[in-house]
């Protein structure tokens, strides 16, 4: 049978505030400063897709950012975040290809329905997202409740 553990996660409302503040201010600078969604996976498809998207250098600035955050940590603390992943590598691979389903069917991602759609009153990105949050709820309580997590 699947072995499956309880992950309990800390509550942490300031850093999660201060963590929201500067998504939603990040996603307003680009929108005022380029007219442009901050969709994380639409950023990276456009890095990664050879010739669709000529405006590659503001993209490769923010997937930059996104992978120095940790370090500017580093350099302020003297230490990295801690990161844990509390299952294995198949089931990494496993959500990380059932995300890519999800992205590509629903044209896009939380961040660009979540955060940048909802904001416009976007009907599409309002289902979207209502999709996302039930679907997460609805795939913690399986393997809560049903699994026996």
């Amino acid at each position: 049978m699947l072995e499956l553990s309880v992950i309990e996660t800390a509550f942490t409302p300031w850093q999660s505030l201060a963590g929201g503040v500067l998504i939603g201010l990040a996603s307003v600078l680009l929108m005022l400063s380029l007219g442009r969604i901050m969709g994380a996976t639409g950023i990276l498809a456009g890095v990664l897709t050879p010739s669709a998207h000529p405006d590659k250098g503001w993209r490769l600035a923010i997937l930059a950012g996104m992978v120095s955050g940790p370090l500017a940590l580093l350099v302020l603390t003297g230490a990295m975040p801690a990161v844990e992943v509390p299952v294995s590598m198949p089931m990494l691979v496993l959500g990380g290809f059932l995300v890519g389903i999800g992205v590509t069917y629903g044209s896009g991602c939380t961040s660009g329905h979540g955060v940048c759609g909802m904001a416009r009153l976007s009907r599409r990105s309002i289902a979207a997202t209502l999709t996302f949050m039930l679907t997460t709820g609805l795939t913690v309580y399986i393997i809560r409740h049903v699994l026996g997590a």
